[in-house]
């Protein structure tokens, strides 16, 4: 494919790892750039699992996933990296995310810095995936003539920081290959977050031309586009619900995300009161799912993932909102 595209899936629990493998093995097939897989706060299927199924499915798409750091140690996230790395012929892409204070609390772990963390992480994972012996003296992560027991077939995976806050783009700037934007957000936060991302590698600096940006973007199509919107809210109500504003939502309006009102909030959070999530969902205006979201008719939806790349998304990644919509958005993209 002469556009560069990405599909992702594991966000949809009604649908099975076998499912997301089917459809990476039609990516694959169609000349795909890379198949994306979403490891959620929400339990929902494990990322290891998924992208070996995925490796078994495929043969030239490279394979990314999501991987929240503190949810397993350095060591053993550089040996599964690895490991997937061998397992699919050198195609993986990792992109490490911060254990924030709701990770924490769903795991069972004490609070902690989650930069701090999340730098200390992926300092470790690149110096054992190297094929160093490593001995690290850090807040968090202590080592001690640690070395992994093979030579991985790459010594460098990439690592994309999977990041949503002003912090998280600064880091991932500084310190990683490329940054996975998050999903529920506009070209416009979009745009404001890459000027951060991009100020942080010159400040490094480092080469702005190599480093990727890519996007996940909640990608919905229907003929009808209000059903195309109905088909999102769901999602985009994750991000709205009860105590979640400050976590979700607020690091976007920071950044610079137009699409979201702060004081819209209590009457979300009353629509949750008064029938739950679903009711929350029918709160949202049609206008701020439109807007957070790539939703609507065919020709709308490539529109708007054009304003995506026209915001300097290097690599927009689709993640359809339904799982019947699946094989509709591969064919609109292939």
């Amino acid at each position: 494919m002469r556009t560069r595209i990405g599909f992702a899936t594991g966000y949809d629990p009604t649908q099975t790892v076998s499912d997301f493998a089917e459809a990476v093995s039609e990516v694959d097939r169609r000349g795909w750039e890379i198949a994306f897989f979403s490891e959620t706060i929400g339990l929902l299927r494990d990322s290891v699992t998924a992208v070996a199924a995925f490796a078994a499915a495929s043969t030239r798409v490279t394979l990314g996933c999501t991987q929240v750091v503190r949810l397993r140690s350095p060591v053993l996230m550089a040996q599964t990296i690895a490991s997937l790395d061998e397992l699919s012929g050198g195609r993986v892409v990792v992109c490490p995310g911060a254990c924030t204070r709701g990770h924490a609390e769903k795991h069972g772990l004490d609070a902690f810095d989650p930069p701090a963390a999340l730098r200390e992480w992926i300092e470790v994972i690149r110096l054992l995936l190297a094929g160093e012996r490593v001995s690290y003296e850090g807040k968090l992560v202590k080592l001690d003539s640690v070395a992994l027991g093979w030579t991985p077939a790459r010594p460098r995976v990439p690592l994309w920081v999977a990041a949503t806050s002003a912090t998280g783009l600064t880091l991932a700037g500084t310190i990683a290959d490329g940054v996975l934007l998050n999903t529920v957000a506009s070209p416009e936060y979009s745009a404001n977050a890459i000027r951060i991302v991009r100020r942080a590698v010159e400040a490094a600096g480092r080469d702005w031309a190599s480093f990727e940006v890519a996007q996940l973007i909640n990608t919905s199509v229907d003929e009808d586009p209000a059903r195309a919107v109905d088909a999102v809210r769901w999602e985009v109500a994750t991000k709205f619900l009860p105590g979640k504003f400050t976590t979700q939502a607020g690091p976007r309006v920071r950044v610079g995300e137009p699409y979201i009102d702060p004081a819209l909030v209590p009457e979300l959070e009353r629509a949750h009161d008064r029938g739950g999530p679903d009711a929350l969902a029918r709160a949202l205006p049609a206008s701020m799912v439109q807007g957070l979201t790539a939703a609507g008719t065919p020709d709308d939806v490539l529109a708007r993932i054009q304003r995506y790349r026209d915001a300097g998304v290097k690599l927009p990644i689709v993640r359809p909102a339904a799982a019947q919509q699946v094989r509709r958005i591969i064919d609109l993209f292939s």
